[in-house]
């Protein structure tokens, strides 16, 4: 049986490509009117796809005009009559570009999303890499069977596929306006003692006094790389971090287009070979934002879902955010719940990773007061999260 790892692009040579899949294996059971070809690695290849093992399977039966069956429980796959593993690669290579890959930059890193248009519906490729959403061709019999089974949204603690958000975006606008007022609202009614840590960050808004703790941030993005984030680390102003920091700063007020922008912003990290490091997470956020982080993240929402790859990087960009409100702007220390819900939204982190970095004070970004006020002004947030969990489960018993 052949095994190994390809690459997701069979037109790309290159073997530092980072999008690779399993090869697929095919396995012939059987003989005459009842021989099959069972895919034994189909769930991992699908996996590697960002999509449901139905999916492909179903494709390879659409293609060749076989029927298909599923057992999703046994993880078994099969396509009615023999197919050689050569053919059925061919046919995901045709899969992969028809519903896997963006139809603008070619990257693999897109969800499907369904989109509710009165009584029709239509399948886009929503990318994470370059932020366009491309359609898929609807005369396909697979996306008949695909708005027929809509990738499974997660359970707790996963959030649902960008499929699952659009359709709430098309139906449900209702619930998400409902949950945007209730954290606008318990931002709002953060209790006192939040509302004194905030008279406690009173600071002095003069010119000079903002250039002191600007210089105060980028001796922080110095120490990021020069001591692993270790206090009393010497600063480096020539650290490819601070370089991308004051390249940031210097090009951030001359943006006309957010897009563009955060191109830029990736090619200079590239450039700078610090483009996969969880370190540059809180030099981009520090930055990049000012006081009107909350309308700016929507525009990089790109950039983040390309940098954050992992849960490292997801707490990097926490740290990123304590920074940015607990020295920069104390000012947003009311809105951090928001600023946490646009990223959550975005898909950019995670609950788990939230929740934990709710509920544990370091030291790691900023000092200890410092980080725990961050924290107790999240904790609307969190609370929603909590409660969205707690309707989860009461729903899941009630069914």
């Amino acid at each position: 049986m052949a095994s190994g790892i390809v690459n997701i692009r069979r037109d790309v040579d290159d073997k530092f490509y980072r999008y690779r899949m399993p090869l697929l294996t095919t396995k012939i059971e059987g003989k005459g009117n009842g021989i099959k070809t069972v895919i034994p690695n189909m769930s991992d290849v699908a996996q590697a796809l960002s999509r449901p093992p139905t999916y492909t399977t179903k494709f390879f039966g659409c293609e060749l005009g076989a029927q298909t069956s599923f057992d999703e429980k046994n993880d078994r796959y099969i396509v009615n009559g023999a197919h050689n593993a050569d053919r059925l690669r061919e046919l995901l290579d045709v899969f992969i570009d028809k519903f896997v890959l963006c139809k603008s930059c070619k990257n693999p890193e897109t969800e499907l999303v369904i989109l509710k248009k009165g009584r029709t519906e239509d399948i886009i490729r929503d990318c994470k890499a370059c932020g366009e959403r491309t359609g898929v061709d609807m005369r396909h019999k697979l996306t008949t069977f695909i708005v027929k089974n809509p990738p499974v949204k997660a359970k707790k603690g996963k959030k649902g596929n960008a499929g699952d958000a659009a359709a709430e975006d098309g139906d449900g606008n209702e619930s998400d306006d409902m949950m945007t007022k209730k954290i606008k609202a318990e931002a709002a009614e953060l209790n006192t003692e939040a509302a004194l840590a905030k008279e406690d960050w009173s600071a002095d808004t003069s010119p000079e006094a903002v250039k002191q703790r600007m210089k105060a941030l980028e001796g922080s993005m110095a120490a990021a790389v020069i001591g692993g984030d270790d206090e009393g680390s010497d600063e480096d102003v020539n650290s490819p971090y601070s370089v991308l920091g004051r390249w940031i700063d210097e090009t951030r007020d001359d943006v006309d287009d957010p897009k563009t922008h955060a191109i830029a912003i990736y090619k200079k990290a590239e450039e700078l070979g610090i483009e996969k490091k969880h370190k540059t997470m809180p030099v981009i956020v520090q930055a990049l934002f000012t006081d009107d982080v909350l309308k700016q993240i929507e525009g990089y929402t790109p950039l983040f879902a390309k940098v954050v790859t992992s849960e490292k990087h997801q707490k990097s960009l926490l740290g990123g955010i304590e920074r940015l409100v607990g020295l920069a702007y104390p000012d947003l220390l009311p809105v951090v719940p928001k600023i946490l819900m646009a990223f959550y939204q975005a898909d950019i982190i995670d609950e788990e990773v939230v929740t934990q970095w709710g509920t544990h004070v370091s030291k790691k970004y900023v000092d200890k007061d410092t980080s725990k006020k961050v924290r107790k002004a999240s904790e609307p947030f969190l609370t929603w999260l909590a409660d969205a969990d707690d309707d989860e489960d009461d729903e899941e018993d009630d069914e």
